[in-house]
């Protein structure tokens, strides 16, 4: 039996992970959809078009694809099969319509929590012990069809966002390899997502990694968790200059104003609640140090940050 055509949206590591399953096992895939670079971006990531060159399959990296001529291009593919693996943009339901067998999605949550952006980032920082990744039908509302599968997997207290994600990669490839012959043949799992517990959040940008002291220990420590590298991480103001911190130990006690600089070596930080030991840290425009190495200009008792933004 031949293999049914199949159309890929696809970018970041997922899709590289998926793309690649999907090459192992010498599907059918008609054409590749995903995005340049964006060179204002840290591009930490593998290319999925470049994999897909490498394999000479058609690629492309529109705009958008929510215009006539790409609705008449797809439609004249035919695919039987599309499948959505971290592509960053909103497709149309004229193109989701096309495939026969079903447009799928691979979200990096158990939906229907954390729909929306960075979902990983957005689970870090909230202090989630477990997320997971998500295989479902795609709707005109994101992230919100039918379920094919999930696969779980732990957030650890000292995981990174980036360290998350990693897992999550391995979990899309093991969910994409157990259900790609049942969604051929039209018998995977279709389950409806429940409404009442579904959650929505946004991009982030790199002002959202703003500290407010205020905030307890816990939360503060979540954030620079999520938002550490290779994100644009958690900063606070000194001095008129911006200190970035980029990795932390979160400590129970303290007592002291939210801000506070309770000692320089080891440089501890007051919060509204406990108290935060910094390892390692940057001034803007300088290089990333040790926070054991020296004092960095900060003096004991002297109060950081300001309250003008808080993260969301």
């Amino acid at each position: 039996m031949s293999k049914p055509p199949i159309l890929v949206f696809a970018y970041h590591d997922v899709g590289y992970e998926c793309l690649s399953l999907l090459i192992e096992r010498r599907e059918n895939i008609i054409a590749v959809i995903t995005h340049d670079d964006n060179p204002n971006e840290q591009i930490w990531f593998k290319s999925v078009k470049d994999l897909a060159r490498r394999n000479n399959i058609l690629t492309f990296t529109p705009q958008t694809v929510n215009t006539p001529d790409w609705i008449g291009r797809v439609r004249a593919w035919n695919p039987q099969i599309i499948f959505s693996f971290y592509y960053r943009n909103m497709i149309t339901e004229d193109i989701l319509n096309i495939p026969r067998l079903g447009a799928f999605n691979m979200h990096g949550s158990l939906l229907p929590r954390y729909r929306g952006r960075v979902p990983i980032n957005w689970a870090v920082l909230h202090g989630e012990k477990e997320t997971g990744v998500t295989l479902h039908y795609m709707v005109k509302s994101a992230d919100a069809g039918d379920i094919v599968d999930q696969e779980l997997i732990p957030i650890f207290a000292d995981d990174t966002a980036q360290d998350v994600f990693s897992k999550a990669v391995k979990a899309a490839r093991i969910v994409l390899e157990r259900q790609i012959d049942d969604l051929i043949t039209r018998t995977a799992p279709r389950l409806k997502q429940d409404e009442s517990q579904a959650t929505y959040f946004g991009g982030r940008t790199p002002e959202d990694g703003r500290i407010d002291w205020t905030q307890g220990v816990e939360k503060i420590y979540n954030l620079i968790r999520a938002v550490t590298h290779p994100y644009p991480g958690a900063f606070t103001d000194v001095h008129g200059k911006r200190l970035f911190i980029w990795w932390a130990r979160p400590l129970k006690d303290t007592g002291a104003k939210p801000g506070q600089v309770l000692s320089v070596r080891p440089l501890r930080i007051a919060t509204g609640s406990g108290s935060l030991e910094i390892l390692k840290l940057q001034w803007n425009g300088m290089n990333e140090e040790d926070a054991a190495a020296g004092t960095h200009g900060l003096k004991k008792e002297e109060i950081l940050g300001g309250s003008e933004r808080f993260l969301s």
